[in-house]
């Protein structure tokens, strides 16, 4: 029997976090960042009842948000890009392909193009999926999905 030092996950809930972190950084290297709009008509309610001496800054709130947004996303997209480049050469062609470039590709039409069979193409991705998730620290161990 052999020991492991390396946590249980949950295998489906690791590589949903990691395909939205891939997604992320493949629409931000594409389109950038969509800024939130404030809106220009405030919303009037009836008061019945006296001053509630509340003020809102509607507009810092706004900037605040697609600053700190903004910020959030870049850096997950570094983090992402320096991740996949520690990946062996076979990986990091299959993520890049499948999930980083403009077009959006399909596993059979990928493992076509790295010259793989489906069963040596879907051991591949799923050992850089693991590397990623450990690499991003987007895992999910298998004791938390029993408890969520």
């Amino acid at each position: 029997m052999q020991m492991s030092f390396l946590p249980k996950i949950d295998r489906k809930a690791t590589q949903k976090r990691v395909e939205e972190a891939l997604e992320t950084a493949r629409i931000y290297k594409q389109i950038g960042f969509v800024r939130r709009e404030m809106k220009n008509t405030p919303a009037y309610e009836a008061r019945y009842h006296g001053a509630t001496n509340k003020t809102t800054d509607a507009a810092a709130d706004c900037a605040v948000w697609n600053v700190d947004k903004e910020e959030e996303i870049r850096m997950l997209t570094e983090r992402v890009e320096r991740a996949v480049s520690r990946l062996s050469r076979k990986e990091r062609e299959i993520i890049e392909k499948r999930y980083l470039e403009e077009e959006e590709a399909f596993d059979y039409i990928v493992c076509g193009d790295v010259h793989m069979s489906e069963r040596t193409y879907a051991r591949v991705k799923a050992r850089a999926f693991y590397k990623l998730a450990f690499m991003l620290r987007l895992e999910v161990l298998a004791e938390e999905s029993v408890l969520t």
